[in-house]
């Protein structure tokens, strides 16, 4: 029996036939002239850079107009599986050039059609990774709505083949076909690469804000990650961050190029936008300076005399700019004292000898008499506050603003129901779907401030399912999803009265963070975990049949399609301990612990492992990298603090 590592690397014996004469002198002089150009999909949060799309340039030196033309000349002339090995090959051997490709993925668009060539082999990709040093994991391969598949069992069989030797599957320009979700369902991809058609223009387009905000919900639900591709503007990028997306892609990060030196594995102005965007973090204050307004106000004393304003002044103003009903007034230090209301003044407008008489002294009116009392806020006062002071006082046209109590602008009605809708929209974004608890955007949060406080110590864990997909598979979605609220419940009920961060990744991943930690409470995090971890296993059982119950396992399919028995579900997590002093310690290094701690979860007893994570543990993960698909040598403690 072949070995794990033998296995995915198993190439077909008659494959270099394919690859060495599977195209004449014609296809491979095109290939010859044909060049890559690589363009880096960055993490939206901290601008670390996930990896690189390739993208084929100098078609025109190889005699075609279009791209799609070279491919679907192939594909008529039947060397079209042919040529694509070939572009493989080419692509691979240049990013294997790039400093640090070893951390870094490739993203690779495969025609679809490929599947329908005569001399379709799998396992040549595979091989051309193993010459060069790289892992199938390195590798994410690209699929379009825009050409469809013809049988989409057959495809379903390649892909699920692709994703068990460790490739990743993208669906790409999701949103520009017609076949999206029928291809989302067949496909299972690891990412959505969001089109750029609604990227564009998305922070001025409400059509597009609701299109990108239901596919990353549906993406969450599912436990698929999201690329806004074709990010051009800042505006464009903080929405797309904003609304949940977790990659970025486009000419405002870096546009393609064919010099390899030209790429950084972290792009820094991502990363000092997001800096500065934690510092004027989007919450009430930004939300209302949106859509405050502002009107020149009338102040009561002549600011040359020091005599109290003419009224005369304020029917001119009112003349002046017919489309305003009030406007407010301040004394002589810009501090707000009401409004001046049009329909206070109508009275003497409209009577024969009103206006004369207002303009008589002896009549002892002056502009005090009009001004009405306005509820008045600091700019900084939360929204729901405002909405109450405005509500108290039922013939009140506005709230005015102030900042250290001086006039800065007003709110009208319409106004504060626009704050209060973005603001529950922003608190929305970043919730799951289904479960309602804090997304990946409050996740990676949470994580990056772990790794850069230099002053505390944080425990993160990572909660997986046991046996979800073959339950999901029997009882289906709905049941699954009761399995998955049944689990946040239990996570929100333990949270609340412990006080600690959670949040859901997407699918059946969870998340919890621990601030501040030391070794007193570090036995009491590791006895919360115990207890999420038994809770589930007792409570979980309920939602199986009686009769799977009785026996305590049920019979399902494997992603094989075998039919065998699988144990009851049950919950594994894997902790890692983040010290206060962290050096040279970044997401990408936490990401690869993590991965080898939950298999090491899913196989121990407990269904816990645990690692502190310092700079030793960084630099073994770093040497043992290269062989990170067969798993890395690291120490783990499946026994927390014991």
């Amino acid at each position: 029996m072949m070995s794990y590592a033998e296995n995915i690397f198993c190439i077909p014996e008659n494959y270099f036939i394919v690859r060495e004469y599977g195209m004449d002198k014609k296809w491979s002089d095109i290939v010859e002239k044909l060049d890559y150009a690589f363009q880096p999909i960055v993490n939206i949060h901290n601008g670390n850079c996930l990896g690189y799309e390739v993208l084929l340039r100098n078609y025109q030196k190889a005699g075609f107009k279009e791209i799609n033309d070279i491919f679907d000349e192939a594909y008529n002339e039947l060397v079209l599986f042919s040529l694509e090995i070939a572009l493989r090959e080419k692509a691979i051997k240049k990013f294997s050039n790039i400093g640090g490709h070893q951390k870094l993925k490739m993203f690779f668009n495969i025609d679809n059609r490929i599947i329908t060539m005569p001399d379709y082999l799998p396992g040549a990709t595979a091989q051309i990774l193993k010459e060069v040093g790289l892992f199938l994991s390195s590798v994410c391969f690209e699929i379009s709505e825009r050409h469809q598949f013809e049988n989409y069992n057959h495809a379903k069989n390649i892909l699920y083949a692709y994703k068990k030797q460790l490739y990743r599957i993208a669906i790409d320009d999701f949103g520009s076909g017609y076949s999206g979700l029928q291809l989302l369902y067949h496909a299972e991809p690891d990412f959505i690469k969001i089109d750029r058609f609604f990227i564009e223009g998305i922070e001025e387009d409400s059509k597009k804000k609701l299109f990108v905000a239901k596919v990353i919900n549906l993406a969450k639900i599912l436990g698929i990650i999201t690329i806004a591709e074709g990010v051009e503007t800042e505006k464009e990028f903080f929405f797309c961050k904003e609304i949940g997306c977790d990659f970025a892609q486009g000419y405002f990060i870096q546009k393609p190029t064919t010099n390899i030196e030209e790429l950084q594995s972290k792009y820094e102005h991502i990363a000092e936008l997001n800096n500065r965007n934690r510092r004027q973090k989007i919450n009430d204050n930004i939300l209302i300076k949106d859509q405050m307004e502002y009107l020149e106000p009338v102040c009561i004393r002549d600011t040359t005399t020091g005599q109290l304003t003419d009224m005369y002044k304020i029917f001119e103003k009112f003349r002046t700019l017919k489309n305003n009903t009030f406007f407010p007034a301040v004394n002589e230090h810009n501090e707000p004292l009401g409004l001046i209301k049009e329909k206070d003044l109508k009275e003497y407008v409209y009577s024969k000898y009103g206006k004369d008489l207002l303009m008589n002294r002896a009549t002892n009116k002056t502009i005090m008499d009009f001004i009405t009392k306005c509820p008045v806020a600091e700019i900084s006062t939360k929204i729901e506050t405002i909405l109450e002071y405005y509500s108290m006082e039922e013939s009140s046209e506005c709230i005015l603003l102030t900042e250290n109590g001086i006039y800065v602008g007003f709110l009208s009605a319409h106004s504060i129901l626009m704050v209060l809708n973005e603001k529950n929209l922003a608190i929305a974004r970043d919730q799951n779907p289904l479960t309602k608890l804090p997304g990946n955007t409050l996740i990676n949060e949470f994580i990056e401030h772990a790794l850069t406080d230099m002053e505390k110590e944080y425990i993160i864990v990572y909660f997986d399912f046991n046996y979800f997909k073959s339950f999901n598979d029997k009882y289906g979605f709905r049941r699954g999803d009761r399995v998955i609220t049944l689990f946040s419940d239990i996570l929100k009920k333990t949270s609340t009265s412990n006080r600690f961060f959670v949040g859901h990744i997407g699918g059946d991943d969870f998340f919890a963070g621990f601030k501040d930690t030391n070794k007193v409470n570090a036995h009491n995090i590791f006895k919360f975990i115990e207890q999420i971890i038994l809770k589930f296993k007792q409570d979980v059982v309920a939602l199986y049949d009686a009769e799977d119950r009785e026996k305590g396992y049920i019979v399902s399919t494997d992603r094989d399609g075998n039919i065998k028995p699988f144990p009851l579900m049950t919950v594994s997590a894997a902790i890692i301990s983040i010290p206060a002093k962290k050096i040279n310690i970044n997401s990408e290094d936490l990401g690869f612990a993590i991965a080898y701690l939950k298999k090491q979860a899913k196989n121990s007893d407990s269904g816990i492992s645990f690692m502190v994570l310092d700079n030793k543990q960084i630099e073994t993960i770093k040497c043992e990298n290269n062989h990170k698909d067969l798993g890395l040598c690291l120490p783990v403690n499946n026994g927390l603090f014991h």
